[in-house]
């Protein structure tokens, strides 16, 4: 067995040992955990809750379905498949960071949202949950920040049941050249600038705008998620491809 600890993997333009990401990925969430939804609609100009209405429309998701939000944050998508799946159903909010995991409960359940919710921590990597169990699931600006992408991609398609679907909604490689120089401007001058007025805190959004230029582009994902087992892989881009939504099926 070859050491860990001497392997290495990308922490945004960084290069850390893999065993060390982990660690350094949770205290960016800790830090930016209080504001992330007033960051995220800054950042976004609000367009976020399109991009996330998107995936919902996409998810096929009906009463009785269980559905796995994975990194779910702050809950926006867990809120919205709770009323999809009814009574009968079950929506399991999944984040392996503990103070985005408590955000996220606290404001479902302030907003009245409770029966069908259910809060675990927990590593897309190794998903504790039984094989062939979810109807659907979303992984919502979080792969990039797995340490092992393709392991986590082959624990969402063992948790997933047959016809299941998964959607990876996800920051992308723009498709118009003038569009990425604009993107690059603000995401590495402005962005970070936001960061530290809103969050006191330059330094995450430095990583999470490099992390976004080091997660694989349309086609690198697709086939990502081929190699894991999905099928009829696909994606959509939006917003001139600043961020794409991948499908794929488990047959």
């Amino acid at each position: 067995m070859p050491d860990q600890s001497k392997e290495t993997t990308h922490f945004g333009f960084r290069t850390v040992a893999k065993d060390e990401k982990k660690d350094m990925v949770a205290e960016v969430f800790h830090s930016v955990a209080a504001k992330y939804d007033l960051m995220n609609d800054l950042m976004s100009f609000g367009i976020h809750r399109i991009w996330k209405r998107f995936t919902i429309d996409a998810s096929g998701v009906r009463r009785g379905h269980k559905v796995l939000d994975l990194a779910g944050g702050t809950g926006d998508l867990t809120a919205k498949f709770s009323r999809l799946v009814g009574e009968k159903g079950e929506v399991v909010l999944a984040d392996i960071n503990d103070s985005m995991l408590k955000v996220g409960r606290e404001k479902l359940r302030d907003n009245g949202i409770v029966g069908n919710v259910s809060y675990v921590q927990a590593n897309a990597e190794e998903l504790p949950f039984p094989d062939n169990y979810f109807d659907c699931i979303t992984i919502s600006f979080g792969l990039r920040n797995v340490t092992d992408k393709d392991k986590a991609l082959r624990s969402m398609f063992r948790v997933l049941k047959p016809g299941g679907r998964l959607l990876v909604l996800e920051f992308s490689k723009p498709i118009l050249a003038p569009l990425s120089k604009i993107y690059d401007t603000y995401s590495f001058h402005i962005l970070p600038r936001i960061g530290q007025a809103v969050v006191k805190d330059a330094d995450s959004y430095r990583y999470l705008t490099e992390s976004i230029r080091m997660h694989p582009d349309q086609e690198t994902l697709k086939g990502m998620m081929e190699t894991a087992g999905f099928d009829l892989v696909s994606y959509s881009n939006m917003t001139g491809g600043i961020v794409a939504l991948h499908k794929g099926f488990k047959f």
